[in-house]
């Protein structure tokens, strides 16, 4: 086997990372995972973006996954973010748009999760506007309560997801989540695995 590559994440949130980690473990057994990057949300990817940008161009390799939200499309938020040019060692991933949209892309593993019919989940995941918002009310017509309580925010609450949302995602991307099954319905997660499949620093 060739020498592993050492890799560092720099994600949004808990639930990107455990995505993240996945797909790296199921695409490429080259890679070495160091230390992960994250805060709560995208604006410390923005701000920390070219530095390690420049740390990739120099041997310290990173993986950056964000989301698309409401920018037109990943080279334009590309060009926003880098600018200078991204360099051919950093990998930067965009989920279109947001990384719920990956999870809701292996539909019938998710509707299984859920207790739901699989129907109710589009094919065209990424054409789905808010997917946060879209997998909530998925959730919310769930008959395992439990699971409601835990992702669905409290009637009342200015929270916008539920006490348990991320735990629970999680567990469903480490037990269910296939990503070689959900990138047949999303090409930003296709893009992502090809991306670590054939990561080939110089």
């Amino acid at each position: 086997m060739s020498n592993p590559i050492p890799v560092k994440l720099a994600v949004e949130d808990s639930l990107s990372e455990y995505v993240l980690r996945k797909i790296i473990r199921t695409s490429n057994e080259r890679f070495a995972i160091g230390m992960c990057f994250r805060r709560s949300g995208f604006g410390y990817l923005k701000r920390a973006i070219s530095g390690f940008n420049t740390a990739s161009k120099h041997g310290t390799y990173f993986c950056v996954l964000t989301d698309l939200d409401a920018t037109e499309c990943p080279p334009a938020l590309i060009q926003k973010w880098l600018p200078e040019g991204k360099h051919q060692n950093l990998i930067f991933r965009i989920a279109v748009r947001e990384v719920e949209s990956w999870l809701l892309a292996h539909r019938e593993a998710f509707a299984k999760y859920i207790g739901v019919n699989e129907n109710l989940i589009p094919l065209e995941v990424e054409d789905i506007e808010n997917p946060k918002e879209f997998l909530i009310g998925l959730v919310s017509r769930s008959q395992i309560r439990q699971l409601r309580s835990d992702i669905v925010p409290k009637a009342g609450s200015t929270a916008t997801i539920g006490p348990d949302y991320n735990g629970r995602l999680i567990a469903f991307v480490e037990q269910m989540w296939d990503p070689c099954t959900a990138k047949k319905l999303s090409a930003s997660l296709r893009s992502a695995i090809e991306t670590v499949e054939n990561f080939d620093p110089i």
